[in-house]
């Protein structure tokens, strides 16, 4: 609804009007708009703002991706991973949504205190396991419990996971060393944090053949991300990322960039013969190029002319010394 700013001359009026009687005052409270109220329960608080949410929603985008290359590349398959919600509720909320059986990955991020939960679908564990033991990764119809075995290898592939990928996508927000503490397929028995405690819930829609298969959950508490919350602002990260450049990252850049390839080519000269010429041109023929003996042979680095040279030789291979440094390319010549 669209309410209309009284300009000062229409509050004077107003106000000469009350103070005459030529407005009822009652009037006035019977005519004016209701207060719309919104309700609160106390028993599910809003700890997370929308600017929080946004956030861990960027963050673990990053996590998504890092995920697809992942579990494709090490399942030879295509699979998919992309966020498809982010939200806040209570803990009671998330652990009734959740099927059984399923896989609950339950993680510590230290140094933050507290354990987080990873949450993964029969409909998704299935298929990842099929595919470890070289099958082509088909689902099963059937909901069970996991084995002994089956656990074993689901933890081995988790750890992976999460101490190398969601560490990575959160070590521009928090240094984080996931630990695996467990890993349970009924979520009724646990109960780790208080029913009201409330959580972020990040779930992601995983695809493998571009067929759809199921989702991933993750649950981080508050309690665990209150010392980084001051952090997931867009403040915040926009200052992470315009920081100034640490020595240690020229130091890595000049580094890494040392043992990039480039081409390098000398041109010894130019000259032009006849199509009929090129034809007949034999074994010791002599052609005349356009640079003399004193003149210094042009060295290119990418097609750009670099550097004034002179040919020579060390021991038995043909080389160039660097005499004069030229600015340049081959279309300015």
């Amino acid at each position: 609804m669209v309410q209309e700013i009284l300009s000062q001359n229409e509050i004077d009026s107003l106000l000469e009007a009350l103070t005459t009687g030529k407005l009822d005052v009652e009037e006035i409270k019977h005519t004016a708009v209701p207060t719309v109220s919104k309700p609160y329960d106390f028993r599910r608080p809003n700890k997370f703002s929308k600017e929080h949410l946004r956030s861990l929603e960027m963050l673990h985008q990053n996590f998504a991706r890092m995920l697809s290359s992942f579990f494709s590349g090490y399942l030879r398959s295509s699979i998919y991973v992309e966020i498809a919600s982010v939200g806040q509720m209570i803990y009671e909320e998330f652990m009734r949504s959740i099927p059984s059986p399923t896989v609950l990955t339950i993680f510590q991020c230290r140094p933050l205190e507290g354990a987080a939960i990873m949450e993964t679908n029969s409909q998704v564990i299935f298929p990842l396991i099929d595919l470890m033991f070289g099958g082509p990764g088909t689902a099963t119809d059937k909901s069970r419990e996991l084995t002994d075995i089956e656990i074993t290898v689901v933890r081995k592939l988790f750890e992976r996971v999460l101490s190398e990928h969601l560490a990575a996508a959160w070590h521009d927000l928090y240094e984080i060393e996931p630990l695996i503490e467990a890993i349970e397929t009924n979520p009724r028995m646990q109960q780790l944090y208080s029913p009201n405690e409330v959580v972020a819930l990040i779930t992601f829609s995983v695809a493998i053949d571009e067929e759809p298969r199921g989702l991933i959950n993750l649950c981080i508490p508050y309690i665990v991300l209150e010392p980084v919350v001051s952090k997931l602002s867009v403040r915040q990260q926009f200052v992470r990322h315009m920081g100034g450049s640490k020595d240690e990252d020229i130091m890595w850049i000049k580094h890494w960039m040392g043992y990039s390839a480039v081409g390098v080519e000398v041109v010894l000269g130019e000259t032009e013969v006849t199509v009929n010429d090129f034809l007949q041109l034999e074994v010791d023929d002599v052609l005349t190029l356009s640079r003399t003996v004193e003149q210094d042979l042009e060295l290119y680095v990418e097609n750009e002319l670099k550097f004034g040279v002179q040919a020579g030789r060390i021991n038995k291979n043909l080389a160039v010394q660097v005499v004069a440094l030229i600015e340049g390319d081959r279309d300015s010549g």
